[in-house]
This record gives C-alpha cells, sequence and structure tokens, in this order.
C-alpha cells in the first residue's frame, strides 16, 4: 500500500508540474485550438489601434491644441540718424544711403488670446518698434496695433483684424505643480514654429533681475531667443504663461527658462484692454529685507519682517507715519517676509483704498492706517 501511495504521490506532482508548463508556454494548447498567428499590433487592430498606441506618452494632442494659435511677431525699429547723414558725399564713401535710419529688425512669438483678435507677447518684444507684423501658424499675416504694455511685468497686449483666429484655451498658473509637463512653443532663432517639451521646475522665481513684479514659472523645456512672448502650455494644451527669458552664460539653452505665470499675465492684459494702462497702489517706502547680520546688529525685535529703510516725504508712508527703522511685518490681513511680498501686497490695491500696515518699531509693535496713491513710474513702491 506504502509503495502505491508514493507511485501516486509521483504521478499526481509529474502531472501538476506539466500542466503548469503548458500553461505557461503553450496556453492555446488549454483551449483546444494551436498557436495564434504572430502579427503586429496595428495589423490585429486596424489604424485606429496603431494610433493610440503611437500616442501612449504624446504630447501632439496638447501641441495640436495650442500651435494654430501661437504666432511669430517680426518689429522693425528705426536706428539712430548717421552722423553722416548731411554728407552728400556718404553713399560713396560708406556704401548705400548713407544717412543712417535704416530699420532694425526684431523677432519674437506671441499668443492668440481671443477670437476678437487680442494677443499676448513680452514687452521686450515690441519696446520701441514702429511697425509690428504677425505671421499666423497658417501662413496668414496682418500689421498688428499695439493695445497697451507694462514693462514692470514685462507683458504687452497686441490686436490684429482677422477673420477666423484661432485662441488658446486658457488654464489657471496657480494649479500648477513642480513635475508637471509642459510645452514650450515658439518661433526660436525664426526657424520657424517649434515645441519643446519639459517640466515645471520650480514655481514663484523672484530676485532675477528680469522685471519688477517677479513669481516666475521656472521649466526646463527649451527656451531659446524667438521664443520670448510665445506659449507655455500644460499637458492639455491650454496656456499658464507667458515664455520671457532663459537663463545662459554664452547664449544657448541651459534647461533653465522662465515664464510669467498666466494668472498674472491676464490681469495685466485686462487692464491694458480696458484702460491702455496698468493702475497699482503704492505708498512711498524703500526696503530691505531682514538678513541674520541685521537681526544680530539692530534691536529690530524680530527674524521676520521687511526692514523700512527710507520713506518718501509726502509719501502716503510719510503721512501715516511709517519710518526709516520700523519692520513691516504684515500689509492689510497678508503677512510680508521679504520687498517682493510688501510690493505685490501694496500694488494689489487700488490707490485711494485705506489699508492697515502692522510694524515693529525699537521692538514695540505699531499699527498704522495709510490711505494708498497710485505707483508712479520708476523703483518707488
Amino acid at each position: 500500500m506504502r509503495r502505491l501511495w508514493l507511485i501516486f504521490a509521483q504521478a499526481v506532482t509529474v502531472a501538476v508540474a506539466a500542466l503548469f508548463v503548458v500553461s505557461t508556454l503553450k496556453p492555446d494548447w488549454l483551449r483546444g485550438r494551436g498557436p495564434l498567428p504572430t502579427v503586429p499590433v496595428f495589423e490585429a487592430t486596424g489604424a485606429a489601434g496603431a494610433a493610440s498606441a503611437a500616442a501612449a506618452g504624446s504630447f501632439r494632442a496638447a501641441a495640436a491644441a495650442a500651435l494654430p494659435a501661437v504666432v511669430s511677431v517680426t518689429t522693425q525699429r528705426a536706428r539712430a540718424r548717421s552722423p553722416h547723414a548731411d554728407n552728400p558725399w556718404a553713399p560713396h564713401i560708406f556704401g548705400g544711403r548713407g544717412n543712417g535710419e535704416t530699420a532694425s529688425v526684431g523677432m519674437g512669438s506671441g499668443v492668440i488670446v481671443s477670437p476678437q483678435g487680442f494677443l499676448l507677447t513680452n514687452h521686450h518684444v515690441i519696446a520701441g518698434a514702429q511697425e509690428i507684423e504677425v505671421r499666423l501658424a497658417d501662413g496668414r499675416e496682418a500689421m498688428a496695433q499695439l493695445v497697451g504694455t507694462d514693462p514692470e511685468t514685462d507683458i504687452a497686449v497686441l490686436r490684429i483684424d482677422m477673420q477666423g483666429l484661432p485662441a488658446i484655451s486658457l488654464g489657471r498658473s496657480a494649479g500648477l505643480r513642480v513635475g508637471d509637463a509642459v510645452l514650450a512653443i515658439g518661433n526660436p532663432f525664426n526657424v520657424g514654429q517649434t515645441v519643446t517639451s519639459g517640466i515645471v521646475s520650480a514655481l514663484g522665481r523672484t530676485s532675477l533681475g528680469l522685471s519688477v513684479f517677479e513669481s516666475f514659472i521656472q521649466t526646463d523645456a527649451a527656451i531659446n531667443p524667438g521664443n520670448s512672448g510665445g506659449a507655455l502650455v500644460d499637458a492639455s494644451g491650454a496656456l499658464v504663461g507667458i515664455n520671457t527669458a532663459n537663463f545662459s552664460q554664452g547664449g544657448g539653452n541651459l534647461g533653465i527658462g522662465f515664464a510669467v505665470p498666466i494668472d498674472l499675465a491676464r490681469d495685466v492684459m485686462d487692464a491694458l484692454v480696458k484702460d491702455g494702462r496698468v493702475v497699482r497702489g503704492w505708498i512711498g517706502v524703500e526696503l530691505q529685507p531682514l538678513t541674520p547680520g541685521l537681526v544680530e546688529s539692530m534691536p529690530l525685535g524680530t527674524r521676520e519682517g521687511v526692514l523700512v529703510t527710507g520713506v518718501f516725504q509726502g509719501g502716503p508712508a510719510a503721512l501715516a507715519g511709517l519710518q526709516p527703522g520700523d519692520v513691516v511685518t504684515s500689509v492689510g490681513e497678508q503677512p510680508v517676509r521679504d520687498p517682493a511680498g510688501v510690493l505685490r501686497a501694496v500694488s494689489a490695491l487700488s490707490p485711494k483704498t485705506r489699508t492697515r500696515i502692522a510694524a515693529l518699531r525699537g521692538g514695540r509693535a505699531v499699527e498704522l492706517g495709510i490711505t494708498v496713491g497710485e505707483r508712479p513710474a520708476g523703483p518707488g513702491r
């Protein structure tokens, strides 16, 4: 009996092993039919399946949605008058006409944001331009009118008179997170419309010296000369930023590009379309961040806030009683930790409105009511 059980156990073991091998290597034998012929996926599933397989991990849908709305911008600027302009022999000596009012050409990009013909671009793309020409992705061309420009955010709004314009979908830059996929679309080096891909590398970049109001989206999508004013779009093709600059020590792309967030650009655009200019609040102070050295050397009573180093005579801050040496800790209900924070909080207020500023003076808390003024051109806050 013991021997029969051993034979039975060995037979079961061999049968289970054989079943495992067949089910792993030749599963079709168990279904009662021969092996299926080996064919490419696109032959078995058809053209639609091939398209789906090819599109896996692709951004072509986002590019297709955004590309028609991205344009190239060409500007004509007059150069300074030549010192030989009045010399009748200048054309023979220097060649050409010799009178020096030849035009220089600038290149950049722009984004159509409404079917009514409004475009967003950078201020530095169109600054000083006498003529602005826009070329659409479909080859159409039009002369653009400058609606308004805001050098402090490096944003400008153009308008073209043309029917059937493809407007891009506006996203929300506030919803971006580091690591999100983005595409940069523009006209780098005037080679033609180009798409580059990357991710959001950082948010809220400041202190770059590119503009007064800085809160840039940083991306590693390649941004080169000519991309300025072009679109930064998310994975759905919605506009989340206006490409502005790249970090470079030799003119080439190093994988660090910056874009103005669309939330900021949209606010500027609305103001420029409505009033032709951007009106911001101003209180008239000069500020300095609290460094460890300042905290150790001065009896400030805090390690957080912004040091007032100067007050504009007759300005709103002076009239409210703010003094050099005060440390501003909040504007209205908004805490502030650096000069850029004060600048943003104050500029967001409408002129002639009242707000309160909390500060420390010699370690003692003070609260001042202040009537906000209108921000003039220049560095004053």
